[in-house]
């Protein structure tokens, strides 16, 4: 029987060689990979690596200042600061002093904290616990209690850096440098009227970046790491033309003229003749911009631009000088005027009190304000010519002052005038303007026959203090100098005795200006409220400023010469003191007022 064959042992030179095979093929596998990184894909991987470490964060500049003339901040912003808390951070929060604990947690951060902020500890502490990465503490607090804060360096707590406007003078000239809001906290971050609103786009500037580097941690910026920043472009300075003394008296006046009269509203504009720049816009019951909402919803803006009513008599002042300029009237011509006087067209109208017949000049017409009389003044011109003149003094069209939400008023073109309305607009009737408007008409008088446009901004100044005027409108030419003067020699009538604007005359200078009486559509919609107005200049013999007052719904009186006029007066008086206008140096010469 044949002996058993010896096991046979497998070749190890196989297995050698399948084991350097799958080495070589991983090392092929890791040079392809090795290739692919550091030759194909080098500059993809790196940028990817490089762009996971890179921030890019905003570089925001603080909304520039509102000032006056004469520099006085009306509105700035300054940084602040809201607190909040890491409730899960502030957990691990400990204190020691010599190795032993002497505060922890929400409970002992809250201890260290309350004094700082003023705050009940258990209160402070409640709001500490939870599960929230970023919780609200504290809001508005200023950077020195930050500080404080900081300071004492307890885990958790981190800052929010806010930027509020502020206004220091409060309502001063609130309704013309306007406040901010869109957003639910603090004071919000876009202009809602005024200035605020109308010059947003110079006030706000241009944000900046900054691109840097971070390591692994994402903690701390890498010092030889990509750095790139884009300078922020600050805003500029708003600059007025308010002067804030005369802005100032003419408010506390307007509401002390609410208190005498009865009126629900009182609007002021105190204008500089020559420039057309607004020394003064008021409205009562202005806006405070630091909190807007403490006002009726109708008090937030400039009424003084954007809400309309019939000027009434003052508009005689128009169809005074279109008569002059169109040479059918010189201010002595003769009328007489009825208390009742009925057009070709059969339209009555009557003066404010019944009298005999009066034998009156055109400067009489206007001194005495006779409806009757400047009707007939109007039956002189064609409708269309008199309504040239109205458009030419401004009605119906924007003064491009500055400001938010002004209105054109309303003049409806002289074709679609019906048979009263024909006639109304004569005296200030039939069509609506604002109490600018209505400045801007005794403007163009005391200025030679000049319209320059109004302005409530001076220009702009950089952070470098270079100032940048604001651009306007050439003066243009709505009457000859010639007329002008006429027609303000013809407003001195009005100031004398006899004439309805007694009570607006100065001590020391000359005053010229008209009074008006007009109704106004009330909160029914129909005419059953009452504007009284005056708009006077001063000096008259050497024009510096015009001052209009305008009050809705007196009640002791409606009259402008008894209720407005005396406002004028001590406006005017003070607006006069303050710019150092040295008083009259001669007499008038005034026309006739009446004739035999």
């Amino acid at each position: 029987m044949p002996s058993p064959r010896a096991p046979r042992l497998a070749d190890p030179r196989l297995r050698q060689r399948i084991i350097a095979a799958g080495l070589l093929l991983v090392l092929l596998v890791f040079a392809a990979r090795l290739v692919m990184i550091q030759a194909v894909n080098a500059q993809a991987i790196a940028e990817t690596a490089l762009s996971e470490r890179l921030v890019t964060k905003e570089i925001s500049v603080p909304r520039a200042d509102i000032v006056d003339r004469d520099g006085v901040v009306l509105a700035t912003s300054v940084q602040r600061y809201n607190v909040g808390v890491n409730q899960q951070k502030i957990k691990d929060f400990t204190r020691t002093e010599d190795g032993v604990v002497v505060a922890s947690g929400p409970v002992g951060a809250a201890e260290i904290l309350a004094p700082i902020l003023d705050m009940d500890p258990d209160e402070l502490g409640a709001k500490m616990v939870g599960d929230s990465t970023f919780s609200y503490l504290v809001k508005d607090i200023s950077p020195e209690t930050w500080d404080l804060i900081a300071a004492e360096k307890v885990l958790g707590i981190e800052p929010e850096l806010v930027e509020k406007r502020i206004y220091p003078n409060g309502t001063l000239a609130g309704n013309v440098v306007g406040f901010m809001g869109g957003a639910a906290e603090g004071s919000g971050t876009v202009g809602l009227t005024g200035v605020e609103a109308a010059y947003e786009d110079v006030l706000e500037g241009t944000p900046g970046e900054i691109t840097y580097e971070r390591d692994s941690t994402g903690a701390y910026l890498i010092p030889t790491g990509v750095l790139e920043e884009v300078a922020a472009i600050p805003g500029e300075d708003v600059v007025l033309t308010i002067d804030r003394d005369i802005q100032w008296y003419a408010q506390q006046r307007a509401q002390e003229a609410i208190s005498e009269t009865g009126a629900s509203q009182a609007t002021v504009v105190v204008q500089d003749t020559e420039t057309g720049e607004i020394l003064a816009l008021v409205d009562s019951d202005s806006v405070d911009p630091n909190d807007p909402s403490a006002s009726d919803s109708d008090d937030r803006g400039a009424r003084s631009v954007s809400t309309v009513f019939e000027p009434g008599s003052t508009a005689k002042v128009i169809t005074m000088a279109a008569a002059i300029e169109e040479g059918v009237a010189t201010p002595l011509t003769h009328f007489t005027a009825p208390y009742k006087y009925t057009t070709e067209n059969d339209q009555t109208f009557t003066d404010s009190h019944e009298h005999d017949k009066e034998k009156l000049t055109l400067s009489g017409i206007l001194a005495t304000s006779s409806n009757t009389g400047t009707v007939q003044v109007g039956e002189l011109m064609s409708s269309e010519t008199r309504w040239k003149y109205l458009k030419k003094f401004g009605f119906g069209e924007t003064t491009g002052v500055g400001l938010y939400g002004e209105s054109a008023g309303i003049l409806a073109d002289w074709d679609q005038w019906d048979g009263r309305q024909k006639w109304t607009t004569t005296f200030g009737q039939g069509l609506a303007v604002t109490a600018l408007q209505t400045s801007q008409v005794f403007s163009i008088i005391a200025n030679n026959g000049l319209k320059v446009q109004p302005s409530v901004v001076k220009g702009y100044q950089d952070e470098d203090g270079t100032f940048t005027a604001r651009e306007s409108e050439e003066p243009k030419r709505v009457i000859s100098k010639s007329t002008a003067t006429q027609v303000l020699t013809m407003l001195e009538d009005v100031t004398q005795d006899g004439g309805t604007g007694v009570l607006a005359r100065i001590d020391g200078y000359r005053v010229a200006g008209k009074t008006g009486t007009a109704q106004a559509a009330g909160a029914d919609g129909r005419l059953t409220s009452i504007v009284a107005s005056f708009v006077g200049i001063a000096p008259a013999d050497d024009p510096r400023i015009v001052v209009s007052v305008i009050l809705r719904d007196p009640k002791t009186e409606i009259w402008g010469g008894t209720t407005a006029a005396p406002v004028f007066k001590d406006v005017a008086t003070f607006a006069l003191q303050s710019l150092r206008v040295p008083p009259s140096t001669s007499e008038p010469t005034l026309y006739p007022t009446t004739w035999k």
